[in-house]
């Protein structure tokens, strides 16, 4: 086998990845279907059965374990703040980066088409490996296993997450989707200053009509403080 067709079916075995990650997998076969992309069942017809059906199963798994663990840690949360919190912890970007933590791709077996594309780094397949993984998990060693897998990385993002639910273009996001109002677009009208000290203002808009102005030293910045501005104005600060 070459470097290039080694690399393209994964550099990691089933039984490698789970001696990484110090998880005592006793059916591997659950593991290597969790590991196997659609396309690579397409091109290998011994390959049998592809990882859906454990993405599935991860989902459900994670939610309740997501669930529970932020029912725990935010004891003083209602239940609308509780369903952000999962909602942002199970949402597919956050699961790629857990996927990209415990580097799950090397060991990812993708047909070749998409190996060449870049499918081992793509946000939309390494979410649902992670999914496939813990429901992969879940079959083998039960919920107890999982749970404590996953718990520590759920303690990692905890601050990233109360940060970004606190963030004002969520907040507005959040705000314009409850009203039916479409995706806000933040527009750039306009930059002033040297290179090393640029100020831009930024405007955010709804259907064309500009609910805030904001300005920053980057665009980000100058989009933050229109989002809030918009907050200010409708009294949801």
């Amino acid at each position: 086998m070459t470097r290039n067709e080694f690399e393209w079916n994964g550099i990691e075995s089933a039984s490698e990845l789970s001696q990484r990650l110090n998880l005592s997998f006793s059916n591997l076969s659950l593991l290597t279907r969790a590991l196997t992309h659609r396309s690579y069942v397409n091109e290998n017809p011994k390959a049998l059965e592809d990882n859906e059906r454990l993405e599935f199963l991860g989902d459900a798994v994670l939610d309740f374990i997501v669930g529970a663990w932020a029912y725990n840690r935010f004891p003083e949360m209602q239940e609308g703040e509780l369903t952000k919190v999962r909602s942002a912890l199970v949402r597919n970007d956050h699961l790629a980066s857990f996927s990209r933590q415990l580097k799950l791709s090397r060991a990812l077996r993708l047909g070749r088409g998409e190996f060449t594309s870049g499918g081992h780094d793509r946000d939309t397949l390494l979410g649902s490996l992670f999914e496939a993984f813990v429901g992969a998990l879940y079959l083998d060693a039960g919920l107890g296993v999982v749970e404590a897998f996953v718990r520590p990385m759920l303690d990692a993002s905890q601050k990233y997450i109360l940060d970004e639910l606190n963030d004002p273009k969520s907040r507005f996001q959040e705000w314009a989707q409850s009203e039916k109002l479409g995706t806000p677009q933040y527009i750039t009208i306009s930059s002033s200053g040297p290179d090393h000290a640029k100020e831009f203002e930024v405007e955010v808009r709804l259907k064309g009509i500009a609910y805030g102005t904001g300005r920053g030293t980057s665009k980000n910045a100058a989009a933050h403080n229109a989002a809030q501005a918009a907050l200010d104005a409708l009294g949801k600060s």
